[in-house]
């Protein structure tokens, strides 16, 4: 019988598998948001389809290990194993295409250019026109992806394409049985979901420092933002010290004139006067 592990031996042992993790993790990261449009690919090969699954996969290992909120971000890693045994086992490619429509072809271009004109009609709002610009260039990168990684399916035959798949699956360590070991590896405990104040500190160091590769963009700098992102231009005052208006300070209740008329009910002496 396995001992079970105490919530801070759980941790350590989570962070001490994510830092074998990491380096690959990284790489693997950078390359998904590529496909999602960071990067115009001039064109692509089944290799990279089968890296985009293999990079989906680590990116959800990641998720386990550091015990992240699925609602977050689904990467359908399992799903992606399964996707690639069966691929090499039968050669049938259609579920491969519909899983990529499905992650790539989300392209709302319409309204997005919609947006745009819209916003060049005002000239206050030129910063926003940039990132909607920038915004419409990766859904056009996106999708361009797309159909260079279905080009790269289509444009071989059955044999070649499955002998393709075998040889990609072999150098991302994704051939049957090591899927099996991959697959079990999400029955043990380190893959369990354990939220914990280490791991989403470590969660959070590892997301900033790749943030600076996504974002590092003219539109995302500071000095080019939206005006919702905005810093304040100065320190707003408590509430105690702002100005109400029509506001008139009463020394007394029965002081002055203007402070009887302001009471709707005046009080009265001990002889109804």
């Amino acid at each position: 019988m396995v001992p079970q592990l105490s919530a801070a031996q759980l941790v350590e042992q989570k962070l001490a598998a994510f830092d074998v993790l990491q380096p690959e993790f990284e790489t693997c990261f950078l390359f998904v948001e590529n496909i999602h449009g960071q990067r115009r690919f001039a064109s692509c090969s089944v290799s990279d389809v089968v890296r985009y699954f293999h990079a989906l996969w680590i990116c959800d290992c990641k998720t386990y290990l550091l015990s992240i909120a699925r609602t977050v971000k689904n990467y359908d890693g399992v799903r992606c194993l399964d996707m690639l045994l069966h691929w090499q086992e039968n050669g049938d490619c259609a579920p491969i295409v519909n899983f990529l429509y499905s992650k790539l072809d989300a392209l709302p271009m319409g309204l997005i250019t919609q947006q745009i004109e819209e916003s060049r009609l005002d000239a206050t709002r030129r910063a926003q026109t940039q990132r909607l610009l920038q915004g419409r260039a990766h859904l056009l990168n996106r999708g361009l992806n797309l159909l260079h990684l279905l080009d790269a399916l289509f444009v071989l035959s059955k044999e070649d394409l499955v002998r393709a798949v075998r040889e990609a699956c072999r150098y991302y360590s994704h051939t049957p049985e090591q899927i099996a070991q991959q697959r079990e590896l999400f029955s043990t405990p380190l893959y369990v979901y354990s939220p914990q104040q280490q791991l989403a500190q470590r969660n959070m160091l590892v997301m900033n420092k790749l943030g600076m590769h996504i974002t590092g963009h003219g539109a995302d700098m500071p000095g080019q933002r939206t005006t919702r992102v905005e810093p304040g231009s100065s320190p707003i005052a408590p509430y105690a010290e702002e100005v109400i208006l029509n506001y008139q300070e009463l020394s007394s209740a029965m002081s002055s004139p203007a402070s009887k008329k302001l009471l709707a009910h005046q009080p009265v002496n001990d002889h109804g006067e």
